[in-house]
Parts: structure tokens; C-alpha cells; sequence
């Protein structure tokens, strides 16, 4: 089994699985393989179910043993799981980063690091891409996603200036992109800036918010009573999602109590505090820096 991504909170993230050696777990987001490949190693008899929408990692990876991979989204993953025969799993594991494997592949535009097509699709067949995004968003919509899922400050100032270069050209390569919205970035804030330009239009490309809304609603059913999810975030969008679900089993507001005060839950938080990386796997690996681990079980 092939392996060309750092894991991210390797061991923290797999021992809050409570892993039984034959049980059944999913992996949702199988990217280099590293998550899944120490699930495996805890396991006799159990299986993973491991799911990526790149068809790059399903090839090289086909024939584990005790593997089963899905070439598709996780907000699929309660059908998919039907389809192999499971009603319902052990645990869960979720690392919501984008493979480092992807970021360092220039040819698919997830870095602002190289000239490359404006891309940005996990799953290559997929019809959006960040070039479509640029070109042919209206103004508000274009607004909405940077502010929303990029929290840009000048969202107003950078908007203009796209649909201004992309009057007389399509914008087509990261280069044209960078170009064209020079003037709003911040001095002394480029990679910052940037950084949140591309991670919104990443976003929007593979619709993950809504992607994640979805696999998180399912967990409540595909998981067995004490059965563990365990997901990994690394911004503050995705990481109110999952706290406010697994604390509320809502992504907003309250639930409502019933004549005693009680509220019903799906879940209770294995960690009460958030896990994060310690100061040697932060050394090991820079993208860790953001990332924040919490553990759930099946009430």
C-alpha cells in the first residue's frame, strides 16, 4: 500500500477509534493512505472501508487486504456502504485536509506555489472547476464564497478586480489569477492572503461544506451504539460544523430540551477538550499547524 501524505495527528486520531481487530471502520477521506494504512494494521478479521474521489489513489491501492476503497465522495457513504453489505460501522475516521500530495502536483492547480490551470478538482471527472468559478460567478456569488469560505477582508476590492481582468480574457492559469488581483493583497500578507483566495475557491470546486453536512447527518445512522467518529479539521468553518453537531446534533442554534430540560443528542465528546498537535509533530510537519482533532461516540 502506497503512502505519499503525512498523516496529520496519526495516532491520537486512530486510538480515539477504539479500534476492535474485527471490526468495521470507515476511512472518508483515504488521500495518502497513511490514516488507513495504521487502521489496517489494527485489524484481523475487520475491514476498512476507505472512500477518495481521486481515481489515482484507488489504482495504487486496490489490492490491501481487508480494503475495500470507493471511488467516491463520503457524502455518498451511507449508499455506498449498502452496496458492500453494511448496515452499519464501528467508527469513523474523517482528516478533512487536502492531501499534501495534491498541494505539491502542480499540474493540479491547488497551490498558488506554481503556474497551473485554475483546476482545483479532487475528483478529475467533476464538471466545476476554479477556472469556471472565476470566469463565469456573478459578482454576488462571487462575494458570497470569498467572504464565506475564504473570510477575506477586501472581498469588495479583490471581487472588482476579477471581473474587471476577465472582461477583455478568460482567466485561465494561477499566474493570470495572482495578476490580476495583485493590488488587493496585503503587503507583508501575501501567502496569507492568497492562502485564503484559494482555499475558498477550493472550497466552492468540490462543494465541501455541503459534502460534509451530509457525511456528518449519516454518521448518526451508520454508526453502532458506542461506535466512534473521529475527524480532523483545519479551519474554523469546518471545525464549527463538527463541534456544534457532535455537541448539539445541529449545525445551528439550540436543540430543543424536553419537559425536564433534557435534550436528545446522537453523540457524546470522547475528548471534552480539542486535541491538538504537539510541538514535535508541528516541527515534522508545518500543514499540522491548524489542524484540531475531536472524537465523538454513539449514544
Amino acid at each position: 500500500m502506497e503512502e505519499y501524505h503525512v498523516p496529520v495527528l496519526l495516532k491520537e486520531s486512530v486510538d480515539g477509534l477504539n479500534i476492535k481487530p474485527d471490526g468495521v471502520y470507515v476511512d472518508c477521506t483515504f488521500g495518502g493512505g497513511g490514516h488507513s494504512r495504521e487502521i489496517l494494521s489494527r485489524l484481523t478479521t475487520g475491514k476498512l472501508i476507505a472512500f477518495d474521489q481521486d481515481s489515482d489513489a484507488i489504482e495504487r491501492n486496490k489490492d490491501t487486504k481487508n480494503l475495500i476503497l470507493v471511488h467516491g465522495n463520503f457524502r455518498y457513504m451511507r449508499n455506498y456502504l449498502k452496496y458492500e453489505g453494511f448496515e452499519q460501522v464501528d467508527g469513523i475516521l474523517a482528516d478533512l485536509g487536502v492531501s499534501s500530495h495534491h498541494f505539491d502536483e502542480e499540474s493540479r492547480g491547488f497551490s498558488f506555489r506554481f503556474n497551473a490551470n485554475l483546476d482545483m478538482r479532487m475528483n478529475q471527472q467533476g464538471n466545476l472547476t476554479a477556472e469556471k468559478v472565476i470566469n463565469d460567478y456573478e459578482d454576488e456569488k462571487l462575494y458570497s464564497i470569498f467572504r464565506q469560505y475564504g473570510e477575506v477582508n477586501n472581498v469588495g476590492k479583490l471581487v472588482k478586480l476579477i471581473l474587471d481582468a476577465r472582461t477583455g480574457r478568460r482567466i485561465k492559469t494561477i499566474a493570470q489569477l495572482k495578476e490580476a488581483i495583485e493590488s488587493a493583497i496585503p503587503k507583508k500578507m501575501e501567502h496569507k492572503y492568497l492562502a485564503q483566495v484559494f482555499q475558498a475557491l477550493r472550497i466552492e470546486v468540490n462543494q465541501e461544506m455541503e459534502a460534509l453536512k451530509e457525511m456528518i447527518m449519516q454518521c448518526e445512522h451508520i454508526l453502532v451504539k458506542g461506535g466512534r467518529f473521529s475527524v480532523i479539521t483545519y479551519h474554523s468553518l469546518e471545525d464549527r460544523l463538527v463541534k456544534n453537531y457532535m455537541k448539539n446534533g445541529m449545525f445551528d442554534g439550540q436543540p430543543e430540551k424536553d419537559l425536564y430540560g433534557n435534550i436528545k443528542v446522537p453523540f457524546s465528546a470522547v475528548n471534552r477538550k480539542v486535541i491538538v498537535p504537539n510541538t514535535e509533530e508541528l516541527e515534522r510537519n508545518n500543514r499540522s499547524r491548524s489542524a484540531k482533532l475531536r472524537i465523538a461516540e454513539k449514544i
